[in-house]
């Protein structure tokens, strides 16, 4: 993992987060001191991504429960309860924070033990081994990807920002990308710009200039332009929110359109996810619940002034793009279908669901070789 770029600190009690609504120009970080500040950084996208959900929930009731005495283990339980409970209503999409929730009630209500302190205790150290397993868990996804992928010089495509700043550290599917270039075999990454938050613009390109990987921008509406003109191009790789028990994916808005012209132009789509993103409740992407945002996050674009970057004077402006009245659709996620995928990197291996289509797909009018 990149010392140079931590997007969640922990130093009992303490936890800090970088703020990525002020990023890329301006690295802030916020100090979480409870739940109720978790929940407003969740919510409000100051931190994103499933596993970075997940562990931002957990540690941020760890630093509220640091500074609090409980006299009984009942009400330490009942407190903990309440504000897991409370954390679980942030955003609906991610599987990853309610795994978590789940398995911190479990740690808590098997403690054997009348002291409330004890209990206490036991909710904040398995918060904290949950930091240092995300980031265990994601080095291993990006070396099992990079394993599929191969050792020749490869360019591959990636959507939304699935990194350090969306996990512990290191990355789901940008982790994938790191390992490529750490083996010497990533020629380039091309990354989309992630409408409407603008995820990969903002976020992944931070990261992949922070870490000089070869890189280049694209929008979104031309990654099929792209991959008809551009052979070298092996895999669209891409995380999950959320992965049902068929292999139905939920993911950033956006995902499900790159696998269907990944099928088209006989391109590998993987999905990277750790387990803890594996939801086998759910039975397919049909029963997934699909958080839609405010429309207004379409209508109205929020960034920071040119000149003023250039002259290091950050000031944020809005600017309404679509005419005032216009309604929009603004759903965060949607639902790639197993059939469309090739295959699922966790970090206890690789699921090869399909493989890429061939024959009658054609690439720059060759038959795609991928």
């Amino acid at each position: 993992m990149s010392a140079r770029l931590q997007a969640i600190k922990w130093e009992r009690p303490h936890l800090t987060i970088l703020n990525q609504l002020a990023l890329p120009h301006s690295s802030e970080y916020i100090e979480i001191s409870d739940a109720r500040a978790g929940h407003y950084a969740i919510s409000s996208m100051q931190t994103r991504g499933a596993p970075a959900i997940a562990i931002v929930a957990a540690l941020s009731l760890a630093a509220e429960l640091s500074t609090m005495h409980f006299d009984t283990s009942a009400s330490a339980r009942t407190h903990i309860h309440m504000q897991l409970d409370y954390l679980a209503t942030s955003r609906p999409t991610a599987v990853n924070l309610f795994d978590a929730i789940t398995k911190l009630k479990h740690a808590v209500d098997t403690t054997i033990t009348d002291n409330g302190q004890v209990v206490r205790d036991t909710y904040v150290q398995m918060a904290e081994r949950m930091l240092d397993a995300d980031v265990k868990d994601n080095m291993a996804i990006g070396e099992h990807g990079a394993q599929l992928i191969g050792n020749d010089k490869v360019r591959v495509l990636t959507h939304c920002n699935t990194g350090t700043l969306a996990t512990a550290g290191y990355g789901t599917a940008l982790g994938i990308v790191r390992s490529l270039h750490a083996q010497g075999s990533l020629d380039r990454v091309y990354f989309t710009e992630t409408r409407p938050y603008n995820q990969g613009a903002r976020l992944t390109a931070f990261e992949l200039l922070t870490e000089e990987i070869p890189a280049q921008l694209v929008c979104d509406s031309a990654v099929s332009a792209l991959l008809r003109s551009d052979p070298m191009i092996r895999a669209i790789i891409v995380g999950a929110d959320r992965v049902a028990a068929n292999g139905d994916t939920a993911n950033k808005i956006g995902t499900y359109q790159l696998a269907i012209t990944a099928r088209y132009h006989g391109c590998q789509f993987i999905v990277a996810a750790p387990t803890t993103s594996v939801d086998l409740h759910t039975k397919s992407g049909a029963d997934i619940v699909i958080e839609e945002r405010d429309e207004a996050e379409i209508l109205v674009q929020t960034g920071f002034e040119r000149q003023g970057v250039l002259e290091g004077r950050l000031k944020r402006v809005e600017v309404q793009v679509a005419p005032v009245g216009t309604r929009a659709w603004n759903p965060s996620f949607d639902v790639t279908p197993a059939e469309l995928i090739s295959a699922i990197v966790t970090e206890r291996g690789v699921v090869v669901v399909a493989g890429p289509s061939s024959g009658s797909r054609r690439r720059g009018g060759r038959p795609a070789r991928c």
